[in-house]
């Protein structure tokens, strides 16, 4: 009776899953809206009783395995019962922050690095990491084989430089996913003049037009066919840089709408946006990126709704606006493309409506949707990062209450077809 019920609760999350992409994609299948189904199959489950953290860097490499960079200090005191002296509880154990996956769900590799966000891996399994800066990692060792120039200093200060060995007493976790977000306490004026000029004398130090990177790591994407990385640094809310490959030396960079570096304003007032507002001039805040075969940088600025489309060379061609309403948070993040060779949609993972926008890549156009807010598989609890395999598998990572990895796969694809049939069965 207890495999019986199993099943069936399985069918239903299979079944839960058909419906939404049937529903969200029904009204563009005219436009070839691509349709997809959540694989309850992958992962497998962790070894040695990890338990994952927040997920802020997902990559597929050249196999098509899939690496997952996570926070292990997300978890809790009463996730890491297993980790006391003796256990007092069956689970859980803190994870690496450096998680590899295989096509079939199994771990297949592993080594620990400081926390940071964004990350990119090459055709050669090298790992690159965004912490204060841009790290490249040997995954065999987990040692730094190589690092992109920073500023010395941080605006409004905190740690520049690879931290000390974290002191993680057994069962000693952090205070939650959420900790950062929650409101700080209210600053006298004394305190906000302050501020304001510290931010103002930084901004008078370290010019928009600094060929380093200055703020903090949004995104990573490298692209070999020209011997190039793209880094969004979260300075004066988004700059994209471009770096040398092989030797990580600055090469060029822009703002929003294409603008050179030294055009960026450094007044804080031409970076808001308010949702069905108007479009700021300048970015507003975490930016993400990738680069199509055809040599577009599609640039996501997730707190204003957008994403800007340019050349590799930052010359504008177009803006597409996404769910304009959205407030806090926006809904523009992780930018994925089309598995088919003109890379015909974008997909767009929405942290604040949790869900996944498919976009046609010419014009813009919402041609379908797939998911939204829950703890079931398929659903989303703070869809964060977005990959897709060369089969056009969708791979998603989240962060806040979700802290997981999940696959989606196409609903034309075998396994596809097998998990429609399944949904099916009584």
């Amino acid at each position: 009776m207890r495999i019986k019920s199993t099943f069936r609760a399985a069918l239903t999350v299979l079944a839960g899953a058909v419906l939404t992409v049937a529903f969200t994609g029904g009204a563009a299948q005219a436009q070839t809206a691509p349709s997809y189904l959540y694989d309850p199959t992958w992962p497998k489950d962790l070894p040695n009783l990890w338990k994952m953290g927040g997920v802020t860097g997902l990559a597929v490499d050249s196999n098509d395995n899939v690496w997952v960079y996570n926070r292990p200090n997300d978890l809790t005191n009463i996730e890491l019962h297993a980790e006391l002296d003796p256990p007092i509880a069956l689970c859980c154990v803190r994870p690496p922050s450096m998680i590899h996956i295989d096509k079939a769900g199994n771990v297949i590799g592993s080594f620990d690095a400081p926390q940071g966000h964004g990350m990119d891996v090459d055709s050669q399994g090298f790992v690159y990491l965004g912490q204060d800066t841009v790290r490249k990692y040997d995954p065999r060792t987990g040692e730094i084989v190589g690092e992109i120039a920073r500023t010395p200093e941080r605006e409004g200060g905190g740690r520049v430089g690879l931290p000390p060995p974290m002191n993680r007493a057994p069962g000693q976790g952090g205070r939650g996913p959420v900790t950062g977000f929650l409101p700080s306490p209210p600053q006298t004026p004394a305190e906000v003049a302050a501020e304001e000029a510290a931010r103002a004398a930084f901004r008078r130090k370290y010019p928009p037009e600094t060929p380093m990177i200055v703020g903090g790591l949004e995104e990573i994407r490298i692209y070999e066919p020209d011997n190039e990385i793209y880094v969004a640094d979260n300075y004066l809310d988004g700059r994209v840089l471009v770096f040398d490959f092989e030797t990580l030396e600055f090469k060029r960079g822009w703002g929003a709408y294409g603008k050179p570096l030294s055009e960026i304003s450094t007044d804080d007032a031409d970076h808001e946006y308010t949702p069905n507002g108007p479009m700021p001039r300048d970015f507003a805040g975490h930016l993400t990126l990738n680069v199509s075969r055809d040599g577009l940088v599609y640039a996501a600025d997730r707190n204003a709704n957008r994403i800007h489309v340019t050349t590799k060379q930052g010359e504008f061609r177009k803006e597409f606006i996404l769910a304009p309403s959205t407030g806090i948070g926006g809904s523009t993040g992780g930018v994925a493309f089309s598995p088919d060779p003109e890379q015909r949609f974008l997909y767009i993972s929405d942290l604040t409506n949790n869900r996944i926008w498919f976009l046609n890549r010419q014009t813009g156009e919402v041609v379908g949707e797939m998911g939204h807010m829950g703890d079931h598989g398929g659903q989303f609890f703070g869809l964060h990062m977005i990959a897709v395999d060369s089969v056009g598998n969708i791979y998603t990572g989240e962060v806040f209450a979700g802290e997981r990895v999940q696959r989606f796969v196409p609903g034309d694809s075998p396994k596809g077809r097998l998990l429609q049939q399944l949904a099916t069965m009584q």
